[in-house]
């Protein structure tokens, strides 16, 4: 090779290997290990706004937080957090879950949103016959049972009582009590076969026969009816809680009704004696929610019930206490865009996945090439003996000579070695089946999916740098939160001879502030409180006050009793606490007289009274110091020419 050659393919040797390492630009490296300035850009830009410490949002105080990300998820290899089974386990969950969005053919699936959204508009209400008939049937048996659902559907047909064909025929367990009445229902409440054929059907008419995993249906149609819209209340609740002062939560509510009716706001009566106090600070209002979202019926259905906006329903009972409702606002029913994400995300993880799942695995077979081998059923026949079908079968390694190829997809090659493998984990997982053939069917269908899919998945995070920084950084996450668990929390909350030191150290800190044990009473007009303090000079006691000046119906008073940081909001604003009966204290919403019963001098908390919060401060403390260890076990070396570099490109 002559020298003018050689210079030349040196040269272009250099040119190639630059451009290829200038996204691959290492900004620094921990003992030896490389961690590129692409990954830095890319935190930076999409946590910045996260960070709230100013001295921390330039490149150099964020690089600080930066270093200190990646030596916790250097350590927590180090420890091989990385092997624990929980770690793995949700990981491929999480791999799963982002992957369907890169893996699911977009026209199907979007396709399938479309048609989803369209039924979602209305319910359906229904009542349907069933014939029971297992998947795994023998073919005689599923030819019985079809015709009998078709005999069936003809009478329905002919105009025979179909409630009566219900009696007389269907196997759904309680048919005879239920009548076969499905209710009203819509898109994603039942399974897709069985939507498909509800909304295939139009009112009055027999669908045509279906079949699902529990055997053959038809189905009548009574009725079909615009979905019921987002709506958004506020309430007023008292706990149905027996350990409370309050010994009728009924009563007080009563009472709290009776205020709104006589005039007083249901934001000023929500604010002072909602005992839900996540939304009694905002005046009673619940986040906005649609049929279902509650998981509360009795609720839902009296919140439903109000007609108007603005409308208050008398006080009613749910499972979790009494409630004060007002319909503040019915939504329109969301557009298209507005539901997508949503409705993506069901399409890509239920029951119509199957259909998803085929285009989108001959899109992989297509783009990356799919040969197809040797049968699986006659040797898995014979090497597969029935104690399957009790779940009972032993895997024997298949010889080399006999191991051979199912498909190849890409570089991959299946063998039958990789199905019997995965047969013998499968078995104790599945359902029963009676039939060897139908039972591996369904195994080497999913099987074969199976394998596609994670073959595109581990393709994904080599070739697609976005799928490869998002499964990155959720990676890292999960890491961190375990080795911070680990030697951090768990720490914290177990080592109690370490606590408590903290605690006598700081407890300086924990101080309760002047407090009152005391009765504060609440009257919306002046001249009822004037009587109240009058009453209490004279004597009297709450009960009797109350007797005295709530009479008729009629609420004119409300009584909190208990012991109040001086600052707490139940007491009065700028009160003073002197023993006895306090002057009048006028707010916007009501009128307040306190009974001050005893004055509690400021003191330091026990620890037991603020453990929470010191186990949070010693937490902190702790991570300090192990912050420091972890900076002085690894060597931490910065590239302060690629460091400039990206000063200058985030500058601009």
């Amino acid at each position: 090779m002559n020298t003018k050659y050689l210079t030349l393919l040196l040269l272009f040797l250099s040119i190639i290997t630059a451009n290829s390492q200038k996204n691959k630009e290492v900004l620094l490296t921990i003992n030896d290990t490389p961690v590129y300035a692409s990954e830095f850009k890319t935190v930076f830009k999409k946590n910045l706004d996260l960070v709230l410490e100013e001295s921390q949002k330039d490149v150099d105080g964020y690089l600080e937080l930066f270093i200190d990300y990646k030596l916790k998820v250097t350590e927590a290899y180090a420890q091989g957090l990385d092997k624990n089974e929980e770690y793995i386990k949700e990981f491929a969950k999480y791999q799963d879950q982002l992957s369907q969005n890169y893996i699911y053919d977009k026209r199907v699936t979007s396709k399938l949103v479309s048609e989803a959204y369209e039924r979602g508009l209305e319910e359906i209400n229904a009542d349907h016959i069933l014939i029971l008939i297992n998947l795994n049937a023998s073919a005689q048996d599923t030819l019985k049972a079809y015709n009998k659902i078709k005999s069936v559907r003809e009478k329905a047909i002919n105009g025979e009582d179909f409630e009566k064909l219900v009696i007389d025929y269907s196997e759904e367990p309680g048919a005879k009590k239920t009548l076969g009445k499905l209710g009203y229902f819509s898109v994603f409440g039942m399974l897709y076969e069985f939507e498909n054929a509800a909304y295939n059907t139009e009112v009055g008419e027999i669908s045509e026969i279906t079949r699902t995993d529990y055997g053959y249906h038809i189905l009548k149609i009574n009725d079909r009816r615009k979905k019921k819209p987002m709506i958004n209340v506020s309430h007023i609740m008292i706990f149905s809680n027996k350990d409370a002062k309050e010994a009728n939560p009924e009563e007080k509510i009563n009472e709290l009704y009776a205020m709104i009716m006589q005039g007083e706001t249901f934001e000023s009566i929500a604010k002072q004696f909602s005992e839900d106090k996540a939304t009694g600070v905002k005046g009673g209002t619940i986040k906005t929610f649609g049929p279902g979202d509650l998981r509360a019926p009795l609720f839902e259905d009296a919140a439903y019930s109000i007609k108007e906006e603005g409308e208050i329903l008398q006080p009613i009972e749910s499972s979790f206490g009494w409630h004060i409702i007002r319909l503040n606002k019915v939504y329109p029913i969301p557009t298209f865009e507005e539901l997508k994400p949503e409705i993506e995300k069901k399409v890509t993880s239920g029951a119509r996945v199957r259909v998803v799942t085929q285009a989108t695995n001959n899109k992989i077979m297509l783009e990356y090439g799919y040969q197809e081998g040797e049968s699986y059923w006659p040797y898995f026949n014979e090497y597969v003996s029935d104690s399957i079908l009790k779940k009972k079968w032993e895997y024997v390694p298949i010889p080399k000579n006999e191991d051979k190829a199912l498909f190849t997809i890409g570089d991959l090659e299946v063998r039958y070695s990789d199905f019997a493998k995965f047969t013998f984990k499968k078995q104790e997982l599945s359902k029963t089946y009676k039939s060897k053939e139908r039972l591996f069917v369904d195994f080497y269908e999913e099987f074969k999916n199976n394998t596609i899919k994670e073959f595109y998945k581990n393709k994904l995070e080599v070739e697609n740098e976005e799928y490869a920084a998002v499964l990155s950084e959720y990676r890292n996450g999960l890491l961190i939160y375990d080795v911070m668990k680990k030697n951090i929390w768990e720490v914290a909350k177990t080592d109690s001879i370490g606590l408590q030191k903290y605690y006598e150290g700081t407890k300086s800190n924990y101080t309760w502030k002047q407090r009152v044990d005391a009765d504060v009473i609440s009257a919306p007009k002046a001249a009822n409180a004037e009587q109240v303090r009058t009453l209490l000079l004279n004597g009297e006691n709450i009960e009797e006050i109350k007797d005295q000046l709530n009479t008729e119906g009629k609420i004119n008073v409300i009584v909190l009793q208990g012991v109040y940081e001086i600052d707490q909001k139940e007491l009065p604003e700028n009160f003073n606490a002197v023993l006895g009966v306090s002057k009048i204290y006028n707010t916007e919403d009501s009128n307040i007289v306190v009974n001050v019963k005893e004055i509690l001098s400021p003191t330091n908390k026990e620890l037991e009274e603020v453990k929470g919060l010191v186990i949070s401060k010693y937490q902190t403390k702790i991570e300090e110091d192990w912050m420091k260890e972890l900076k002085n076990k690894y060597k931490v070396v910065i590239n302060k020419k690629v460091l400039k570099k990206i000063k200058k490109q985030l500058a601009n």
